[in-house]
C-alpha cells in the first residue's frame, strides 16, 4: 500500500503545471485594429535548451548520438523530426490558438509569409525544456518565448514586447514525443497571448 501511494504522488508530483508568466517588456496595443492581417515569423537563432542551456547544435549533435548508440538509423531519423517540427507542429500550433478567437471575434488574422502586412509579429524563441514521459514519471515541456511586434519595413520600429516564460506543454493522457509535448508550449502561448490581445486591445 505504501508503496503504491509513493507511485502515486510521484506521479502527480511529476505532472504538476507550473504557470506561463506571461508580461509586457514595453509598448502598448494601440496599434491593433480589428479586421486586420499581421505577419508571423519565427526566430530560433539564440535557441538554448534544456536547463543547462545547450545551443540547439550541441542538444541535436547530443540526442542524435544517443539515439545512435541505442539503435542505428534512430538518431538520423529523430534529427529530421526534430527539424521537420517548426514547420509541422511548432507554426501550426501557435498560428491555430492565436486565430481561433481572434479571428472570428475581430476578424483578425495571423499568418506566415504575409510580408504586405504592415505589422509583424516575431516570435524569438528563447528556451525550451522538452520534458519527459517515462512510465510513472512525467514532465510537461516548458517553452519561453519573446513576443515582438514589429513595423514590417522598419524593424527597428518595436511597437510591442512581450516576454512569456515556462509556457507549459503537454497532451492530455501524455505523449512519448517531445516534440509534440513542445507544440503543446507553442500552442498554450499562442492561446495567451490571443487572450492578452482580446483583454488590452478592444
Amino acid at each position: 500500500m505504501k508503496n503504491t501511494l509513493s507511485l502515486a504522488f510521484i506521479f502527480l508530483f511529476s505532472t504538476i503545471v507550473f504557470a506561463q508568466k506571461m508580461k509586457v517588456a514595453e509598448g502598448n496595443f494601440d496599434f491593433i485594429e480589428s479586421n486586420q492581417a499581421i505577419n508571423v515569423e519565427f526566430d530560433y537563432s539564440n535557441l538554448k535548451i534544456n536547463k543547462d542551456n545547450l545551443t540547439e547544435e550541441e542538444y541535436v549533435a547530443e540526442r542524435t548520438a544517443d539515439l545512435e548508440e541505442k539503435s542505428k538509423g534512430k538518431g538520423k531519423t529523430w534529427a529530421k523530426k526534430w527539424e521537420a517540427s517548426r514547420e509541422l507542429i511548432y507554426a501550426p500550433k501557435f498560428l491555430e490558438l492565436m486565430n481561433r478567437d481572434l479571428a472570428e471575434d475581430k476578424g483578425m488574422s495571423f499568418e506566415e509569409g504575409l510580408t504586405d502586412a504592415k505589422y509583424t509579429l516575431v516570435v524569438e524563441v528563447v528556451w525550451i525544456y522538452p520534458g519527459y514521459n517515462v512510465a510513472v514519471m512525467r514532465q510537461p515541456a516548458k517553452l519561453t518565448t519573446l513576443l515582438k511586434f514589429v513595423e514590417t519595413a522598419n524593424r527597428d520600429n518595436v511597437l510591442l514586447e512581450i516576454t512569456s516564460k515556462h509556457a507549459p506543454g503537454n497532451r492530455y493522457g501524455g505523449t512519448f514525443s517531445n516534440e509534440d509535448r513542445i507544440g503543446e508550449g507553442f500552442a498554450k502561448t499562442g492561446k495567451s497571448l490571443s487572450k492578452l490581445i482580446m483583454k488590452k486591445a478592444f
